[in-house]
């Protein structure tokens, strides 16, 4: 007889992502009473601005407890288009706004909306882990456009020509990008837009979720090609920004036609998102956005403080990174030697395996990101711990024959 908990087909090969997968060992260890510095998990490491807590506290003491409108709350709503304005140029319609439980739920609602069995969605690696399998689970095929640092990790307008077909229903975006700290400049984002007017059958995502940890100027896409705006849903949040991971809340900005069918998705999983947490994001967008710039100065400061300490090491070749809070270093200098301890390393996995073994460093390797022969360090962490875990790092790297 079947097994009526057996996985369905467009989950078999969906696993608990690997970043998770490390950190719950790095936590392990940690119970176990070993010294584990854990450099893997993408959240800042700043507390939520006190207003912004305070407005949530006064909004649960007003009641404001209840379901509210499954696209999100006409007030958030409002601040995230004056948001937009500010900080964009442009000033999207309520309508074209849906809030949901946290950015991934924007693409999933958003995937799930529209693709059909053997849909395509390009998507440039390294990426964000859960690109690929938000798409499987949508019944779409993930199709990766490989990058590298040669081309500042940046799909070219050759290379995604060449990746559109019949089937091609989405373009997948990040910038800035985890893992790689990429920034699409304007002249590059022309270049694509250029590209996908040619291709009037292929929707544009772009994820901008951390545009306020940008080192260089950011472009917002719909800003550089507002004429693609009603090909093109923008996915962002205030869980980087503004340190909100655990209120979850994120919003895609599209055309109506494509919200819509969101919301209809949204309806029948979550409903709306938290109401309080929706009290707080209004605080968050609607007041003194200096922070963030005096919070994107400091994590500059850690970036090149450990992207200097790597590239020390002989080992490891890091280049800079322009946005969000991740280095993407390549260790492939590294294979094919042995550690201090005699264990052989072949792949980034093994490196990443023998680092947290032999000096209590968890980093993510980058085949979890689509580019092996990487590593993903976060350095959303105090001074302390990334000092600490470069100079264990270092001593690995010199231990290896």
């Amino acid at each position: 007889m079947s097994d009526p908990f057996r996985r369905s087909a467009r989950i078999a090969a969906v696993e608990l992502s690997e970043i998770l997968r490390i950190s719950e060992l790095a936590d392990a260890l940690k119970r176990e009473g070993r010294d584990v510095i854990t450099l893997g998990t993408g959240e800042p490491d700043f507390p939520t601005p006190g207003h912004v807590i305070h407005a949530a506290h006064e909004a649960a003491l007003a009641g404001q407890t209840s379901y509210t409108l499954t696209a999100g709350t006409r007030a958030l709503r409002q601040a995230i288009a004056e948001a937009c304005q500010r900080d964009n140029g442009y000033r999207p319609e309520l309508s074209e706004i849906i809030v949901c439980t946290g950015a991934k739920q924007v693409l999933y609602n958003a995937f799930a909306a529209t693709l059909d069995p053997g849909d395509e969605v390009l998507i440039p690696a390294p990426y964000w882990t859960s690109y690929p399998d938000i798409v499987t689970v949508s019944s779409g095929r993930p199709v990766f456009l490989p990058t590298s640092a040669a081309t500042g990790f940046l799909v070219t307008p050759d290379q995604l020509r060449a990746a559109i077909g019949p089937r091609t229903r989405w373009l997948l975006l990040n910038s800035p990008s985890n893992p790689s700290g990429a920034v699409y400049p304007r002249a590059a984002i022309e270049a694509l837009a250029d590209v996908l007017r040619e291709a009037p059958h292929v929707g544009i995502m772009v994820d901008e979720i951390y545009q306020h940890i940008s080192y260089v100027p950011f472009h917002s896409f719909r800003s550089v090609a507002p004429d693609l705006a009603d090909r093109t849903l923008i996915v962002n949040g205030v869980s980087k920004s503004h340190a909100m991971t655990g209120w979850r809340i994120g919003w895609g900005i599209g055309p109506g036609r494509l919200i819509a069918p969101m919301v209809a998705v949204q309806s029948q999983i979550t409903s709306g998102a938290s109401s309080v947490s929706q009290a707080a994001a209004v605080a968050a967008l609607a007041g003194d956005q200096q922070l963030l710039a005096e919070r994107s100065d400091d994590f500059r400061a850690r970036r090149d403080m450990v992207a200097d300490a790597l590239n020390a090491t002989g080992i490891l070749d890091c280049p800079s990174a322009d946005g969000a809070f991740y280095l993407f270093p390549s260790c492939a200098r590294a294979l094919g030697r042995t550690s201090g301890k005699g264990r052989r390393i072949e792949t980034d996995a093994d490196f990443c395996e023998a680092l947290l073994e032999e000096e209590g460093v968890a980093l993510v390797p980058g085949r979890a990101f689509g580019t092996p022969g990487h590593l993903r360090l976060s350095y959303a962490y105090s001074r302390a711990s990334l000092s600490e875990a470069t100079t264990r790092i270092a001593r690995f790297c010199a231990s290896l024959k």
